[in-house]
């Protein structure tokens, strides 16, 4: 930029943090400020010495400050370009002082709407208009102008300054960067706006002809499902306080790829229940499952259901961990990746991260929040060249339209484990069967070809526990050889969708071995 110029910095943020010694920075290096409404108030308060943006445009601020920036004298200021004769020309002609740097983020309007009970109308008042167009403008000239549109920004930006310009390399950065933002606030608003419109009674999501995502970086992790993997944790800009997202880490190594997806499905499977519960899940699927009278009576129980397959596991809980349930983690012999749960008493999380030898690695997450509230969330899954989207399988199942369909009904004793089992069942991978006997899952068979298969798999791994148990299925049984392996194995009652064409042969095999038989009328496949 020419030198016949002064070197300018056109200043208006809405996120103040680090903005003070930044500003600071630039005035040692020679820089004017001009500044507008509240930044401009923040830096006078500061002793920054500041110019008002309409001292310079020459017009006031109008409506409320709606209209400040939206001036020709500012985006001349921004748009110009010095060495070309014609721009040249409206510059000397109009008064115009091109803006080496500028420095702008917008109104929280992710923040906003994020608040409880937001109204319409405040949202509408947290679209920025001139802050999206001068960081827009200020990118698309970045041949001539820094755009510096985050706080994180502050040190590299000054560190560049105090040895001369911004190279060409970091202003083309500063402008991707700023292009990001500006397109995944307008992202926002767009889904804001759309969503206003949309039926409150509708119970399915209502699918666009695009689809356009935004997610932030949370972290990049050591690698992915493998060693040879490259992976990283992306987080919405706005998530739900129940989802893993929200998690804070309190002890422990850095979480891996496997382990969060393992905590997800943990806390997928305990906000299912009202009861304490615990659930231990191994390579995605659930390997114990337990409700109690307690929390430290649900561990036992779901640790019990499948010991060899626990070590190693990630565990989840629906209650904060009390000493004695932490006692039980901390015996001899068990090894846990890591633990999430609403928390920590004190005394358990001192015996979690002093008595085992895993004691430092452990992974111990908090996430006071498991109630799910409001709409159901979306589950993306990445195919070649596309993706599949859908509604995650969330909601709850209508008892009401579930049909006994044998002979026998179920005792009290035996509908209290069918309904557990069912909830149990929807989480684990299909083809699935899960045996379950006073609450705590006994026997899971899982991701088998054949249901056959994971009912024998089931059976063996709980021998001789599913006496008198349930068994639940996550699809319909297509022939009766599932319903004979289940009797061998003592089963007295079963759960699954129906729906086969083989279903009376299904049922009649279910009365020969006297069992009763409920019918949910919707499937869980969980691929």
């Amino acid at each position: 930029m020419s030198q016949n110029f002064p070197r300018r910095a056109l200043v208006s943020v809405s996120d103040k943090s680090g903005l003070e010694p930044f500003i600071k920075g630039l005035v040692q290096l020679g820089f004017e400020i001009i500044s507008t409404g509240g930044t401009r108030k923040f830096l006078e308060q500061a002793n920054v010495p500041v110019m008002d943006i309409s001292s310079y445009t020459g017009f006031p601020e109008i409506m409320d400050g709606r209209v400040k920036t939206l001036h020709p004298k500012v985006h001349g200021a921004i748009l110009g370009r010095p060495d070309l004769a014609e721009d040249a020309v409206a510059i000397r002609e109009h008064g115009i002082v091109p803006f080496e740097l500028v420095v702008v983020n917008l109104y929280p309007f992710e923040q906003t709407i994020a608040k409880p009970g937001v109204t319409v109308a405040e949202a509408i008042e947290n679209i920025d208009i001139g802050g999206p167009s001068m960081v827009r403008s200020s990118a698309k000239n970045h041949a001539y102008v820094g755009v510096v549109s985050s706080p994180s920004q502050y040190g590299r930006v000054l560190e560049q300054l105090q040895t001369g310009k911004l190279t060409p390399e970091f202003r083309r950065q500063l402008a991707a960067s700023a292009f990001e933002m500006t397109a995944r606030y307008d992202r926002a608003i767009a889904d804001y706006m759309t969503k206003l419109d949309a039926p409150a009674e509708a119970t399915q999501a209502a699918f666009d002809d695009s689809l356009n995502l935004q997610f932030k970086k949370r972290f990049e992790l050591r690698y992915g499902e493998n060693p040879h993997q490259k992976a990283a944790f992306f987080v919405e800009p706005t998530f739900a306080s129940h989802t893993l997202a929200a998690a804070e880490q309190l002890n422990g190594k850095e979480l891996s790829y496997n382990n969060l997806l393992d905590v997800d499905a943990a806390l997928a499977i305990v906000r299912e229940f009202d009861q304490p519960a615990a659930v231990v899940i191994k390579h995605n699927n659930p390997c114990g499952c337990a409700i109690g009278s307690t929390l430290a009576e649900a561990f036992r129980k779901a640790y019990d259901g499948d010991p060899v397959s626990a070590f190693g596991s990630v565990i989840g809980f629906n209650r904060e961990i009390d000493l004695a349930t932490a006692e039980l983690l901390c015996e001899p012999g068990r090894f846990v990746e890591a633990i999430i749960c609403p928390g920590y008493a004190a005394s358990a999380f001192e015996a979690l991260t002093t008595k085992p030898k895993w004691k430092n690695n452990v992974r111990l997450l908090k996430l006071p929040s498991l109630t799910a509230a409001g709409e159901t969330m979306l589950e993306y899954r990445r195919v070649s060249g596309g993706l599949l989207v859908q509604d995650r399988d969330d909601r709850p199942d209508p008892q009401a339209d579930w049909k006994f369909v044998t002979k026998r009904t179920p005792t009290d004793a035996e509908l209290t484990d069918l309904k557990f089992g069912w909830l149990v069942c929807k989480h684990v991978k299909s083809n699935a069967i899960v045996y379950v006997k006073d609450g705590m899952a006994v026997g899971v068979g899982a991701g088998q070809m054949s249901r056959l298969d994971s009912a024998e798999i089931a059976a063996k791994k709980s021998g001789e526990r599913s006496q008198g148990g349930i068994v639940a299925s996550d699809a319909f049984f297509p022939f009766r050889d599932g319903i004979d392996a289940a009797a061998k194995a003592g089963i007295r009652a079963v759960i699954q969708p129906g729906g086969s064409v083989k279903d009376e042969e299904v049922i009649a095999a279910a009365n020969e071995h006297g069992m009763a038989m409920i019918f949910t009328g919707r499937r869980h496949f969980k691929h």
